[in-house]
């Protein structure tokens, strides 16, 4: 494996300034409609709300890694005198959980900090929060890198999504022509 130097992009998140608005999730679920900002459905979102209103409790996740399986580690934790899963704060896409999975197709969600063409200068998640309590960071780390070949497949399948199968096979057989 070799180290490459990767640009991290993540959103810092202040539990004490979110208001539960769900802002974040509308604006997000809007951007990934097809066609873009067609429609509305906040279970397509990459960023969800954990909330509890009753003790002004809120708390926004956004979606990571896919993983196959289900973690092994089911704790539990007390906060405020609340008892919270480990689930609750997990950013994965897991079989044991319907969260950050697309409602038609089942295919795991990522958030992918709202990449476009041309760029935006941050996800829309962090643009629409009126309270600050998401902020994006940039920062540059030193990783090994390795090429597993379902996220090959996880790749295609999001490009295909976005530009079509055609454009992507064209694409494909024009870069192989220049090798």
């Amino acid at each position: 494996m070799a180290k490459v130097k990767k640009k991290i992009k993540s959103i810092k998140i202040d539990l004490d300034k979110c208001n539960g608005c769900r802002a974040c999730e509308v604006a997000c679920s809007a951007f990934h409609a097809k066609p873009k900002y067609s429609s509305n459905n906040p279970a397509r979102s990459r960023i969800r709300l954990i909330r509890d209103p009753l003790r002004d409790v809120y708390l926004p996740v956004y979606a990571g890694e896919y993983t196959k399986a289900e973690c092994s580690g089911r704790d539990k934790y007390v906060m405020d005198g609340k008892e919270y899963n480990e689930c609750d704060f997990c950013r994965a896409s897991c079989p044991s959980r319907d969260l950050f999975k697309e409602p038609d197709s089942g295919l795991p969600l990522k958030c992918d900090m709202c990449e476009d063409d041309p760029p935006l200068e941050k996800p829309l998640c962090v643009q629409w929060c009126l309270n600050d309590a998401l902020v994006y960071e940039e920062r540059e780390e030193e990783v090994e890198e390795e090429v597993k070949p379902e996220d090959v497949e996880i790749g295609l399948t999001s490009m295909v999504d976005k530009f079509g199968l055609q454009k992507v096979m064209d694409t494909v057989a024009r870069m192989s022509k220049k090798e």
